[in-house]
């Protein structure tokens, strides 16, 4: 399943577990089942296929599409975005339906688990503007780690690009992807946040791509963002 892209390995054991595989039309639901070339695969009714080519993508999401392959509510996804690729392609990771910029996208199963899990330790950075005077002693707090949902966060690295009489313009450095993260921690501190960005992750930067728009990740990108996260 990871390798046909349907989700990591981590998701796809979640799959098998919930009974939405089948296996020549008998649901399967042990994990570590062997299938060979000839037996049939399905998932949710609809069969899976070995991809061959792998495709790797950086898109700058905007605001108002979720990070989801569909949307039970009929809202935009990202997928509605990257609709010009004939092959199925899974987001990796997510970023809320408020929030813009990097999102990757892949049908390689096994390089959205290097990505996504949290053993990796992937730095991801966000443009947070917020309200309120950026502080020394709310910045650090956010650096040394604050309490969301009962847990404390890991030290992030935070700077002040920009700093108006109200407001301000953050630089935030995390590696952890807990539940819309950036916006608890800077509820935390007292800082609320009117838009956010992410602009870089494991290395890939953002730049000038358009909002809304598309591009391959070039071979360097991959083998140096799947390098790290063996590390």
């Amino acid at each position: 399943l990871a390798m046909a892209g349907v989700a990591s390995r981590r998701a796809a054991e979640e799959i098998i577990l919930d009974g939405r595989v089948c296996v020549n039309g008998e649901k399967c639901t042990t994990l570590g089942t062997k299938v060979t070339e000839n037996d049939i695969v399905s998932v949710d009714g609809e069969i899976v296929n070995i991809e061959t080519k792998k495709y790797y993508i950086m898109l700058n999401k905007p605001v108002g599409y979720v990070t989801t392959v569909s949307d039970e509510e009929g809202r935009p996804t990202v997928m509605d975005l990257v609709t010009d690729i004939s092959k199925r392609l899974y987001p990796v990771g997510r970023l809320d339906i408020n929030t813009e910029g990097l999102l990757l996208m892949s049908n390689d199963g096994d390089f959205t688990y290097k990505i996504t899990h949290p053993k990796h330790k992937l730095d991801k950075t966000y443009e947070v503007w917020v309200s309120g005077n950026a502080q020394p002693n709310a910045i650090k707090k956010l650096e040394q780690g604050v309490y969301i949902d009962g847990k404390k966060t890991y030290p992030a690295k935070v700077d002040v690009i920009d700093h108006m009489q109200k407001s301000a313009v953050l630089s935030i450095t995390i590696h952890e992807g807990r539940n819309r993260q950036v916006r608890k921690m800077c509820a935390a501190v007292g800082f609320k946040v009117m838009a956010l960005k992410r602009v870089s992750e494991g290395g890939l930067i953002l730049g000038n791509l358009p909002l809304g728009k598309w591009r391959h990740l070039n071979d360097n990108e991959v083998k140096a963002i799947l390098g790290k996260s063996e590390k």
